[in-house]
C-alpha cells in the first residue's frame, strides 16, 4: 500500500499501464536479426527528413508571426538534426551492434550528455536541453504509440478490467493527447492536486492520486492495482480480500455518480430557493459536450492554452476563431469565459522559446508572456471578439498582479476593437472582459481593480500556491497548499465582499469549486456562481439543493472563527455528514 495526495475522489479497481517517456526505459533493445539492420537505418534517415522538414516549417512560421529572435531555437534544432556526425554515430550503432535505431538514438544522447556534463560554461551545459528536446523529436517518429488497450493486449469495454495509468508525472500535450483513451484512474509519482494529471482525471470523473514516489519502479503495465481517491491509496497486487472490498466501494461509487447525473434537467437552486449557477471548466469541444450532458448552464473557465500545447507551432487568428466558436456553438447556452493564453510555468511550448528559470511559475508565465509577444497576444483577443458573435462571451485575463497591467490589457481590446471596425471585420460587441484574481497583491487592491473591469473570476489554484509560498505539485511542500486554511478563506471573504459592494458577478473557477466542503463555505460566504470540472456538477448540484443560506452563513461564520485547517477540515466534515452523507465519497480526506 501507497500513501498520496488525493487529486480525485472515487475508488477504481483496475489493470495498470505504465507510461515511459519517449525512450523507456532499461536495457537497449536489439533487432531480431542482421538482416533487419538495412530497414532499421532507413527508417532512422526517415526520421531525420520528417523532423528536418518540421523544423524548416516551425523556422519559416515562427519567425512570420513572432520574429525572426524567436525562431532562432528551431535553427538551432535543425542545426542539430542535420549533423552528420551525429547520424553517423547512430548508423554505427545499428549496423555494429545490431541496437535499434531508437536504442542507438537514445546511447548517442547518453554519450552527449556525459560530455557536455563536464563543460565548466553554463550557456554549453544548458544546450544540452536543445539536444534533448531534438532526440526527442526525431524519438518520436521512430515510436509507433498504440492506444493504451492495444498496449494491454485487451479492450477493457468487453467487460475486462478497467485500464489505471501510471507514470511519473503528466505533461501538458500529453493530457492532451490521452483525453480520448479508455482510461479508469491515474496515479503519478510528480503533481500535485492541481496537476495535469488531476485536471485530466478530475474533467473525466476518475479517481487519482498523486505524488506517490517509486510507484513506476515497482508497478509492471499489466499489474492489477487498486487507486483510492478518497483517501490517496494505491494498493499494487492487491489480496482477494482487498479487492473484494474495494470492488464493492468501485460499485458503490459509480452507481452513485450514474444516479446524481439524472439532475442534469432540475434548476441549480438552494434548499430554500436561492438562484444559483453551475459552470463548466474546459480544454476542448470534448469537454463543453460533457458540459451540456451533466446540466452546467454555461463554461466558466475555457482554457485556450490546451489549443497552444497541441500545436507545433503557432495557431493563427483564423484557426484560434474557428476552434472558438467550436466551443462556443458546443457550450451549455452557448455562455463561455475564454481565459486568455495562460503558458509558462508547467506549460510550455518550444515555439516560444525556453527561458531557464529558478522558480518559473513566480517568473515569466502567463498575462506576462502575452505581453512579450504582442503579435500573437493580438490575435488571440481579435479572434476572441470575432468569436463572441456566436454566443454570450467573456475574455478573461489570467495573473493580472498590478492595475498597470488591466488598463493595459483593457488598452489592447479597445484598440483591437477598432481595428476590426475599421477593416469591416465583424466581431462580438458586447465582449465582456475580466480580471482573475489568483496573485495576492490584486486580491489585497480588490477595490481598485473593480472599478475597471467587468467581472472577476477567482483562480484559487495559484491564489492558494502564491498565498503560502509553496509549489502545488511538489510533493514535498503540497500539504502547505491546503484550501481548507484560515488564511484562504480570509482572503476569499475580502474578494467576495468587495464584489458585493459593488455589484462585480463573481465566480470562483479553481478546484475549490467542486470540493463538497468548500462549496459549503463559499456558499455561506456569499458566493452564488461556481465553475468545476463538468463531472463535479452533478454532485454540487445535489450538495446545494439540500443546504439553506442561514445553515451555510452559519457554517461559514464558524470556519473564519477557527485557527488552524485541522480544525476547518474536522468542523467542515462534520457538517457535510449533516448536510448529505451520500456525498462524503466526492470530497477527498
Amino acid at each position: 500500500m501507497h500513501k498520496g495526495i488525493s487529486v480525485s475522489p472515487g475508488v477504481v479497481v483496475g489493470v495498470a499501464f505504465r507510461v515511459d517517456s519517449v525512450f523507456g526505459t532499461g536495457e537497449p533493445q536489439t533487432l531480431a536479426g542482421p538482416g533487419l539492420i538495412p530497414a532499421e537505418i532507413e527508417r532512422f534517415e526517415h526520421a531525420i527528413t520528417t523532423s528536418a522538414s518540421e523544423l524548416e516549417t516551425f523556422v519559416f512560421k515562427v519567425a512570420q508571426q513572432l520574429g525572426p529572435s524567436e525562431a532562432e531555437i528551431f535553427k538551432t534544432h535543425l542545426q542539430i538534426v542535420n549533423d552528420h556526425a551525429m547520424q553517423a554515430k547512430v548508423r554505427s550503432l545499428i549496423e555494429t551492434k545490431n541496437y535499434t535505431a531508437l536504442s542507438a538514438l537514445q546511447i548517442v544522447l547518453q554519450g552527449y550528455a556525459a560530455s557536455f556534463a563536464r563543460i565548466e560554461q553554463d550557456y554549453l551545459r544548458e544546450r544540452l536541453a536543445d539536444l534533448r528536446d531534438v532526440f526527442s523529436r526525431i524519438g518520436s517518429h521512430l515510436t509507433v504509440q498504440a492506444p493504451v488497450a492495444t498496449a494491454l493486449g485487451h479492450d477493457p469495454r468487453d467487460g475486462e478490467e478497467p485500464v489505471i495509468l501510471v507514470a511519473t508525472e503528466i505533461l501538458p500535450s500529453q493530457a492532451m493527447s490521452l483525453g480520448s483513451l479508455p482510461i479508469a484512474g491515474i496515479v503519478t509519482e510528480a503533481g500535485g492536486g492541481t496537476s495535469h494529471a488531476a485536471i485530466l482525471a478530475r474533467s473525466r470523473g476518475i479517481p487519482a492520486v498523486s505524488g506517490v514516489t517509486g510507484i513506476t519502479t515497482e508497478v509492471r503495465s499489466g499489474d492489477t492495482i487498486i487507486v483510492d481517491g478518497r483517501e490517496g491509496l494505491v494498493l499494487v497486487r492487491p489480496t482477494n480480500d482487498e479487492l473484494s472490498s474495494y470492488r464493492k466501494l468501485q460499485r458503490e461509487f459509480f452507481d452513485l455518480k450514474d444516479r446524481l447525473v439524472l439532475n442534469r434537467d432540475q434548476p441549480a437552486v438552494s434548499a430554500d430557493g436561492a438562484q444559483i449557477e453551475l459552470l463548466a471548466n474546459i480544454n476542448n469541444v470534448a469537454d463543453a459536450q460533457a458540459a451540456v450532458k451533466v446540466g452546467a448552464s454555461g463554461v466558466g473557465l475555457f482554457r485556450t492554452e490546451y489549443l497552444f500545447l497541441s500545436h507545433t507551432d503557432v495557431p493563427d487568428e483564423e484557426e484560434q476563431y474557428q476552434h472558438y466558436r467550436q466551443i462556443i456553438e458546443d457550450a451549455p447556452n452557448r455562455a463561455v469565459t475564454i481565459r486568455t493564453l495562460d503558458l509558462g510555468g508547467d506549460k510550455t511550448v518550444a515555439y516560444l522559446g525556453r527561458r531557464d528559470e529558478a522558480n518559473p511559475f513566480m517568473g515569466w508565465r502567463s498575462i506576462r508572456l502575452s505581453f512579450e509577444h504582442p503579435r500573437m497576444f493580438e490575435r488571440q483577443i481579435r479572434a476572441i471578439l470575432r468569436a463572441g458573435r456566436h454566443g454570450k462571451v467573456s475574455m478573461l485575463f489570467p495573473m493580472i498582479t498590478t492595475l498597470e497591467e488591466l488598463r493595459h490589457v483593457n488598452r489592447l481590446v479597445e484598440e483591437s476593437r477598432r481595428n476590426l471596425r475599421r477593416e469591416g471585420v465583424p466581431f462580438g460587441d458586447d465582449v465582456k472582459t475580466g480580471v482573475m484574481i489568483e496573485v495576492p497583491a490584486a486580491a489585497i487592491c480588490i477595490d481598485a481593480i473593480l472599478r475597471e473591469t467587468d467581472f472577476i473570476s477567482i483562480g484559487s489554484n495559484d491564489l492558494i500556491q502564491y498565498l503560502v509560498a509553496a509549489d502545488r505539485d511538489n510533493p514535498k511542500v503540497a500539504h502547505l497548499c491546503e484550501p481548507l486554511s484560515p488564511a484562504i478563506f480570509r482572503v476569499l471573504k475580502m474578494v467576495l465582499d468587495a464584489c458585493q459592494r459593488t455589484g462585480t458577478p463573481v465566480t470562483v473557477c479553481g478546484e475549490m469549486a467542486g470540493q463538497p466542503r468548500s462549496v459549503l463555505t463559499l456558499f455561506g460566504l456569499g458566493l452564488r456562481r461556481f465553475s468545476m470540472s463538468p463531472a463535479f456538477v452533478p454532485t454540487i448540484k445535489a450538495l446545494l439543493g439540500a443546504v439553506t443560506i442561514a445553515q451555510a452563513e452559519r457554517f461559514a461564520h464558524q470556519v473564519l472563527q477557527l485557527k488552524t485547517s485541522e480544525e476547518i477540515r474536522a468542523y467542515l466534515t462534520g457538517r457535510l455528514h449533516e448536510v448529505s452523507s451520500l456525498l462524503e465519497v466526492f470530497d477527498s480526506a
